[in-house]
């Protein structure tokens, strides 16, 4: 019997929480049960961690946008060590735990532009069979988090937050119905991760008339542009058969230049992305994907596309529609398309949604 827990900023009765937080502790650690928290409507200024299996957080507003679970930190804050904050201790929502569901919610990471901030994440994901259903995902540079982190830092210090020294555990998350925003690498990560019929709308990284941004920032060399952003930045781990697929996703951008965005560069050298019948609008490059200038990463990296309404297969147009394409990014048949369905990428051993 699945047991229901009530969340209400404004009733604070005998059989409701006041706060998230409090009402996911009220569950056991070792829960095996699953337990429903139903959320009413309201802002909920917390950073929440999701440390207990068997846990669906869902908004009970009529939309989405009525249940927000938000939060401000950012990597540039100095701490009380000197250091700064950095990404991972940055989220506004932090799932640590399998078998958990996030539905019909708003989850933000408020603290600004990523040019004054850093990286933002709202959503920090890591466990396995994980679904995220009908939210919106919103910040800036590193709005969702897929993990586990990769295996070592490259950066001194780069990885410092709440499973720095855990054991890596790939993970499988499916995204349904869900709207991701933001510029720089906002959507990055280890995890084998589903996005279906999604809407990701990239926001502008660098203001009108700004020219003195430093080095982190490509200009284009054709168009003299400054580039926008990456949607992605997987680092799938090697030897993984999956890493990112978005299926009929809506690719959108009412900031952006045209030809300002890429789909993605690698984070790790393996990284896995492809884009199936996906509408793209004109913000992205039509070189695709980035190489991040790692010649290790052309050569081992799986980006691709496929658009059934151009089969690779039978229709000149594919070739006409991914001419500028990277020459590192494949033109996927439909016969490879075909086998990035949901069930083929997230089954695993268990048989996980098929």
């Amino acid at each position: 019997m699945q047991e229901k827990i009530y969340v209400s900023k404004n009733d604070n009765s005998v059989n409701n929480f006041t706060s998230v937080t409090e009402a996911i502790q009220s569950i056991p650690k070792d829960n095996q049960t699953p337990v429903t928290i139903y959320i009413a409507p309201g802002i909920y200024h917390e950073k929440i961690t999701i440390d207990r299996s068997y846990v669906t957080l869902e908004g009970i507003g009529e939309s989405n946008k009525d249940t927000i679970l938000t939060y401000d930190d950012y990597a540039f804050f100095i701490m009380e060590d000197g250091l700064k904050r950095g990404t991972f201790r940055s989220y506004s929502v932090f799932i640590d735990a399998h078998d958990v569901t996030l539905k019909n919610l708003t989850i933000e990471n408020a603290s600004g532009d990523s040019l004054s901030h850093g990286q933002g994440i709202a959503l920090y994901a890591d466990g396995d069979r994980l679904v995220i259903n009908s939210c919106n995902i919103i910040g800036h540079q590193d709005t969702l988090f897929t993990g586990p982190l990769p295996p070592k830092e490259i950066i001194k210090n780069g990885f410092i937050g709440p499973k720095q020294f855990a054991p890596r555990i790939h993970g499988r998350q499916y995204y349904t119905n869900c709207y991701i925003c933001g510029d720089v690498d906002f959507i990055f990560g280890s995890a084998t991760a589903y996005f279906e019929n999604c809407t990701i709308e990239s926001l502008r990284h660098v203001p009108e008339g700004v020219t003195e941004i430093g080095k982190e920032i490509e200009i284009d060399e054709e168009s003299g542009q400054h580039i926008q952003g990456y949607i992605t930045a997987a680092s799938t781990p090697e030897g993984e058969a999956y890493g990112y697929v978005f299926s009929e996703c809506h690719l959108i951008s009412n900031e952006c230049p045209q030809e300002t965005v890429y789909l993605g560069r690698p984070w790790r050298d393996y990284a896995k992305t492809v884009f199936i019948d996906c509408d793209m609008a004109d913000h992205i490059h039509p070189k695709l994907f980035h190489d991040w200038n790692k010649e290790n990463a052309r050569k081992n990296v799986l980006y691709g596309v496929y658009d059934s309404e151009l089969d690779s297969d039978t229709n000149s147009d594919a070739d006409e529609a991914f001419s500028g394409r990277a020459d590192f990014v494949k033109k996927l048949s439909s016969e490879e398309a075909g086998c990035l369905t949901k069930e083929r990428v997230l089954s695993g051993s268990d048989g996980w949604l098929a």
